[in-house]
């Protein structure tokens, strides 16, 4: 029987106290947990002393508790609940929410109440939730997690026969699977140390504990590769029929997370695995080094490399290591989760000169609520195939079903040599929020890609290459379009005030169900409805008035497709300047057109000449006008990998600090700027500020590209035709007046 740390011992009264102080039935011994009736539902598990933070106190129905201080900024809590819930947040810093709060996933449409520093919102059930301000999303972020789990199937205790238990506590051990072993970890058990599933078969895992690994790794230097017992959360090693079920696992130093060599028949449930390191990198959230047989299910992933990522072998960066040929990976299923990465893919197969096969990748009906920005080689992706130069390897069968994205850097990336890529699907992909910040890639030996019902406009389903935007290069064959027109809306125009009713009009299509959510915490159903926004903070609470109105519609056989606009809700209007004889493009620095060949409309900016010559543009402010077609609400955004801000009608926004890219790649990522303002048909004041103190340009951007979401204009850049600086004769006419 595992032995806990002394702390395990606390005193009876002692714990009675603590159930008091904090409300919190899961503080009770084990004994206790299993007398006790579903009906007191909901259960917070226990945070030990040594890991509780007040940072954030949360409430669940009547319980409360601290949070689990993870890693770096990270704080989570699991609790049980089983149907709808309060919960309320409530930091320790009064001002902490002031510019905002962002819930996701996004499809939720949970737009919490806030009552300075408290904010609290309603889930329907049990669910997994990101809680962060606005943007806050890269390694140096503070994050809270919530997840709120079904209450367990069976009750485990100490005494339950044939089962490894470990109660509430602490320990100090790494756990050493054997076959045939149940291993529980209960709620409010944490255990400093590795999950060793080594050359075994028919092991279970299950609970609501979890493991924390603190490995001695260089956080310098990656050595997470390194395949062996104790150097990652999790690791398996010629693991057959595992099941590894509500268990959290928190990474501290930076090494790959879950690791798998030549393991079948495994499957993950309600697992939640979190990594943070100061090196926020090699930290990837689960990989498969040959095997395969996997089913990832309801879990949460929060990693600081790629998420998940497929290759045939890893034995470091040799020469000989490189060329060592792997093993096949096959038939993976990752469905129904959440992912989120401060750097990297979201999926990645392969690495240049690395040779492998692999088929039957799947995943479906998952929520991509943070993508890496920046690139490794290339840009960063929802799914990236890397094998130039000089991999090998056949790769196919490779399916992406109903993902919803809500930030993101780029759809795909694949770049095979030979031989090749082949049968890899997007069906009904949605953006849930913003566009593609760098255009996508097929390179090489890479055929029968096809994207059916993928909208990343938020109105428009993509028909064309220019619609992602995709370069397909060096031998790729094009890939096929479809759609079914289920998505997309229109609402009526003008401006729109809080307490306006607003109509929202879908597609009529047979068979097809409507809901809606407003982005202001209520929803509805139909295809014609009609809503008054009750204020004009905006969804994230942030003043921006800027409201993110989704749509999902599901056809007769239950497949739901996505589509998303943003609506902006103000109680002012700004006015349209005169201008008699404006002249074409921005000034005083006419930037390169972005809207000709070799630029963001499908083709690639990382040229040396392109970004020199974007970079040339931006050497100084840029400002003019912006003719606006019709009166209304309307968002800007300006992609950067400078520091810049951007102004429309005075209304300014600034980037974050610079993210550099990685792996060697040049330069800084491209970033998001955005500005949320309701405009007057006519003419309006636009102006781009860089920086002071930039000399080096980023090889991707450098020049301003300027894109804009407006009524009934889905996101797009701003056409070249829409883009003015004054003439001598309007300076003239101004100074007059």
């Amino acid at each position: 029987m595992p032995k806990p740390s002394v702390r395990a011992f606390i005193p009876c009264f002692l714990l009675m106290l603590a159930v008091l102080l904090t409300g919190r039935s899961s503080a009770l011994p084990a004994a206790a947990q299993a007398a006790a009736s579903v009906a007191s539902l909901p259960r917070i598990a226990a945070v030990p002393a040594e890991l509780a933070s007040r940072h954030f106190i949360v409430t669940v129905g009547a319980a409360h508790s601290p949070v689990f201080h993870a890693v770096a900024g990270y704080y989570l809590l699991n609790f049980e609940i089983t149907g709808p819930t309060r919960i309320t947040v409530t930091a320790d810093d009064p001002h902490y929410w002031d510019r905002g709060v962002e819930v996701q996933p996004m499809r939720l449409g949970i737009r919490p109440q806030r009552n300075g520093a408290t904010i609290s919102f309603t889930v329907d059930g049990p669910t997994k939730l990101s809680i962060t301000r606005p943007g806050d999303f890269f390694f140096n972020s503070e994050m809270l997690f919530l997840f709120a789990n079904h209450p367990p199937g069976e009750m485990i205790t100490a005494q339950t026969p044939g089962v490894r238990y470990y109660g509430p506590g602490v320990y100090h051990e790494n756990i050493d699977a054997h076959s045939g072993d149940h291993i529980y970890i209960a709620a409010g058990a944490v255990i400093y140390g590795s999950l060793n599933v080594w050359d075994v078969h028919d092991v279970t895992v299950s609970g609501l504990g979890t493991l924390i690994y603190s490995g001695p790794q260089d956080p310098d230097t990656d050595q997470g590769w390194i395949h062996k017992r104790n150097w990652h959360v999790i690791v398996m090693d010629k693991a057959r029929d595992i099941h590894i079920e509500g268990i959290t696992g928190i990474v501290r130093s930076r090494t790959w997370m879950v690791q798998m060599k030549d393991s079948h028949g495994i499957v993950f449930r309600n697992i939640k695995i979190i990594g943070g390191s100061p090196g926020n990198a090699n930290q990837d959230g689960m990989d498969w080094l040959g095997g395969g047989d996997t089913l990832v299910d309801d879990s949460f992933f929060r990693a600081a490399d790629d998420v998940f990522a497929m290759q045939g072998n890893w034995d470091g960066y040799t020469e000989k290591a490189m060329l060592t040929p792997g093993h096949l990976v096959s038939n993976i299923v990752v469905q129904n989760s959440v992912l989120s990465t401060s750097i990297s893919n979201i999926v990645r197969l392969g690495w240049p000169r690395k040779s492998f096969e692999s088929h039957g990748f799947t995943m479906r009906n998952s929520d991509v609520i943070q993508m890496g920005v920046g690139g490794c080689g290339t840009p960063f992706a929802l799914f990236e195939i890397w094998a130039n130069p000089g991999g090998k390897g056949e790769h196919s069968d490779i399916h992406f079903d109903d993902i919803r994205l809500d930030n993101w850097y780029s759809l795909v990336q694949l770049e095979e040599p030979n031989p090749g890529v082949q049968h890899v699907d997007f069906n009904r992909i949605a953006a849930m929020d913003g566009m593609a910040i760098v255009p996508s890639t097929l390179l090489g030996d890479v055929s029968g890609v096809s994207f059916h019902d993928v909208n990343v406009s938020g109105t428009e389903q993509v028909t064309s290459d220019a619609g992602i935007p995709l370069d397909v290069l060096d031998g790729a064959a094009e890939p096929q379009y479809s759609n079914g027109g289920e998505a997309g809306f229109r609402y009526s125009g003008g401006m729109i005030r809080p307490n306006r009713r607003v109509k929202f009009t879908a597609p009529r299509v047979t068979g097809v169900q409507y809901s809606w959510s407003y982005g202001d915490g209520s929803f509805a159903t139909g295809r014609v409805v009609r809503h008054a926004f009750p204020d004009d903070a905006g969804t994230l609470l942030d003043g921006s008035g800027r409201f993110r109105v989704l749509l999902s519609a599901t056809d007769a056989q239950g497949h739901v497709t996505w589509s998303s606009e943003s609506v902006v809700v103000s109680r002012d209007v700004h006015k349209s300047v005169k201008l008699h004889m404006p002249l074409p493009g921005l000034g005083p620095v006419q930037p390169p057109d972005l809207r000709t060949p070799n630029s963001l409309d499908g083709r690639k900016l990382s040229s040396e000449v392109q970004s020199k010559a974007a970079a040339a543009a931006f050497r100084r402010n840029v400002a003019g006008y912006l003719r606006v077609p019709v009166k209304g609400g309307y968002t800007f955004t300006l992609f950067t990998s400078t520091t810049a801000s951007l102004s429309v009608d005075g209304v300014r926004a600034t980037s974050r600090e610079q993210y550099a890219q990685v792996c060697g790649s040049e330069g800084n990522a491209v970033q998001a700027i955005q500005v949320s303002v309701v405009l007057e048909r006519g003419y309006h004041q636009i102006e781009i500020r860089r920086g002071a103190g930039l000399e080096n340009a980023a090889s991707v951007g450098g020049a301003p590209v300027i894109a804009w979401e407006g009524p009934n204009i889905g996101r797009a850049l701003v056409p070249a035709s829409n883009l003015f600086h004054r003439s001598n004769a309007d300076q003239n006419a101004s100074s007059k007046r």
